[in-house]
C-alpha cells in the first residue's frame, strides 16, 4: 500500500481509505469487523465515517457505523492503530428528517461540542484524528446541486465561530486535526484566512466527490489542495457503484444501492450512462475491470491524499483495495481524456 502525507501534518494515511457508510444500514456490525480486519491486513488503516452514518440517514439507524468502528475497537484493542476520521453534520435546521440529530444539526459552538462528545462515546475512544464539516451551513453548492445563487441571508452561523468551535477541540486533544467537506473554494480559502489570521487550527483536508463522472475539483479546487497542502479525500469514486458497470443498460441488480434506495439518482442521468459504457470500453481493451480503472484514475492524481472506497461485500473490497497498486498508462489517460471531452462531468 501507498501512503501520502495528511495536509501538512506528520501523519501518513494510505492511498486506498476505508469508507464506513454502508455500515449499519446495507452491512451489519459482523460484515463491518470482517472488512476492517481485512483492510487493516492490506495496509488500510484509514477509516472514514460520520456522526449520521450509515446512508440513507435515518432516526432509527444514525450512529450505528460509528457504534460499529467502536466495537471493533473494543474486541481487538487496535485503536492506536487506525488514523480515524468522522465527520460532524452541516445544517439541516429546516429539515424535519432530520430531526433526530440535535433538534437539526448545526454548525455554532454547543452543535459541535455535543456531537464530538456523542461520537467519541459511540467510537469508545477519547480522540479522533481528522474531524470534519460534513457539509456547509451556507447556502451554496454541495450534494450535485449547480448553478449558484447568492444568498448571504441564509449564512446562518459563520465560520468564525464553527473554526473557532473546532479549534478548541484540538487544544483539548479531542481531535488532532480538521477538515472540511462538500466545500467551496471560497469556503476553503475563508477556514485558511481566518485559521492564519487568528492563530486558530488550520484546515488539513477536503473531502468532495470526485470520480470519472464527476471531475469539477479540478476546475478550482485541484490548485487549492496543492498550493495549500488541503489534500482531497475523494468520496463517491465508484459514483455510488455506477463506475463498476452493474448498472449498464438500465439494469438494477437486487439488493444493490440503486434497487435498494430511490435517493440515489445522482449518477443515473443518460450522459452518465453513455459515458460509463465508454469507459468501460475503455477498461476491456486493457483488460481490466471498470471498477479498478475508475479507482486507480482517482488514485493517480497530485492532489489526492487518499481515495475513499466503499464495499457491501468482501470480493468488491478486495478488488478495490488491489487498485491502489495500478498505474494507468499514458495511453489509457488519453483515452479517458478522450471520452470526458464528448461527456464533460455528466455527474454534478
Amino acid at each position: 500500500m501507498h501512503y501520502r502525507k495528511l495536509g501538512d501534518t506528520n501523519i501518513q494515511i494510505p492511498l486506498i481509505g476505508l469508507g464506513t457508510m454502508t455500515w449499519g444500514q446495507q452491512n451489519t456490525l459482523q460484515d463491518a469487523c470482517e472488512q476492517m480486519d481485512f483492510a487493516l491486513d492490506k495496509g488500510v488503516n484509514f477509516f472514514d465515517a460520520a456522526e449520521m452514518y450509515p446512508v440513507p440517514p435515518r432516526a432509527e439507524t444514525a450512529g450505528d457505523t460509528e457504534r460499529c468502528i467502536g466495537e471493533w475497537f473494543a474486541q481487538t484493542g487496535k485503536r492506536s492503530e487506525i488514523v480515524l476520521a468522522t465527520k460532524v453534520s452541516g445544517r439541516a435546521d429546516t429539515r424535519p428528517d432530520w430531526a433526530h440529530i440535535r433538534g437539526g444539526p448545526r454548525l455554532n459552538r454547543d452543535h459541535i461540542r455535543r456531537a464530538i462528545e456523542g461520537s467519541l462515546e459511540r467510537l469508545q475512544t477519547d480522540y479522533v484524528d481528522l474531524y470534519q464539516v460534513h457539509w456547509p451551513e451556507r447556502d451554496t453548492n454541495f450534494f450535485g446541486k449547480r448553478g449558484y445563487q447568492h444568498n448571504p441571508a441564509a449564512d446562518g452561523i459563520a465560520i468564525d465561530e464553527t473554526l473557532d468551535a473546532l479549534s478548541e477541540l484540538v487544544e483539548e486533544g479531542l481531535v488532532k486535526h480538521i477538515g472540511l467537506s462538500n466545500e467551496t473554494p471560497w469556503g476553503v480559502m475563508e477556514y485558511l484566512r481566518l485559521a492564519s489570521e487568528r492563530g486558530w487550527s488550520k484546515i488539513v483536508s477536503i473531502q468532495n466527490v470526485y470520480s470519472l463522472l464527476s471531475r469539477q475539483f479540478e476546475v478550482g479546487l485541484a490548485e487549492m489542495a496543492m498550493r495549500e497542502q488541503v489534500g482531497l479525500l475523494a468520496y463517491s469514486p465508484m459514483a455510488f457503484g455506477v463506475l463498476s458497470g452493474k448498472y449498464i443498460g438500465g439494469a438494477k441488480p437486487e439488493g444493490s444501492r440503486m434497487a435498494l434506495f430511490n435517493r440515489f439518482v445522482r449518477y443515473d442521468s443518460p450522459q452518465s450512462q453513455a459515458a460509463t459504457e465508454a469507459y468501460a470500453a475503455i477498461a476491456a481493451k486493457q483488460g481490466m475491470s471498470l471498477a479498478q480503472m475508475s479507482l486507480a484514475f482517482v488514485c493517480q492524481q497530485s492532489f489526492v491524499t487518499s481515495c475513499l472506497i466503499g464495499a457491501t461485500n468482501m470480493d468488491q473490497l478486495a478488488e478495490n483495495i488491489a487498485a491502489g497498486e495500478l498505474v494507468l498508462s499514458d495511453e489509457i489517460l488519453a483515452d479517458i481524456d478522450q471520452v470526458h471531452n464528448q461527456y464533460p462531468d455528466p455527474a454534478p
